[in-house]
């Protein structure tokens, strides 16, 4: 029998290589990594309830990258992935930037929220720039229809 799980696996390689490589791989892994950064600093904080923002937010960003990844995006048209990944998008931004503001404000004396703050709001920017960017990709795919200047009825 031919070993094929070398293949597969230089396949997702290859796959996750050059997806790295696009603008849209790039800002996943780049929420993926923030959320990470920002999850480690709020549970060292003392305050360690916040950390499910960056919990959830990370888990999404994940899931995301893996679907477009792997083009599945293309293979399930039932979900509109576009208006899913801006929604994604919109929610973290806002709850990274409320969440980061409140820790920023809070944290006199614990060094680890107000990184986790800090970190969060740089996290907040980068969601929001996915959002405007996937904004504009919905801003160019809509199809506008010239209306009739037909008299005939």
């Amino acid at each position: 029998m031919a070993d094929t799980t070398a293949s597969v696996g230089a396949g997702c390689m290859e796959k996750l290589k050059s997806y790295m490589k696009t603008p849209k791989g790039f800002i996943l892994a780049s929420e993926i990594v923030l959320s990470f950064i920002v999850m480690i600093c709020y549970a060292a904080s003392s305050y360690g309830g916040y950390s499910a923002v960056a919990i959830c937010e990370m888990i999404f960003a994940i899931v995301f990258f893996i679907i477009f990844m792997m083009e599945l995006d293309k293979q399930f048209q039932l979900v509109n992935w576009l208006w899913t990944d801006l929604f994604r998008a919109g929610i973290g931004a806002i709850l990274f930037i409320i969440t980061s503001l409140i820790c920023v404000i809070r944290g006199a004396g614990d060094g680890a929220l107000i990184a986790g703050g800090v970190f969060g709001l740089i996290a907040g920017l980068v969601f929001a720039y996915d959002t405007y960017t996937i904004f504009m990709q919905v801003k160019g795919t809509r199809q506008h229809t010239a209306a009739s200047t037909d008299d005939r009825v």
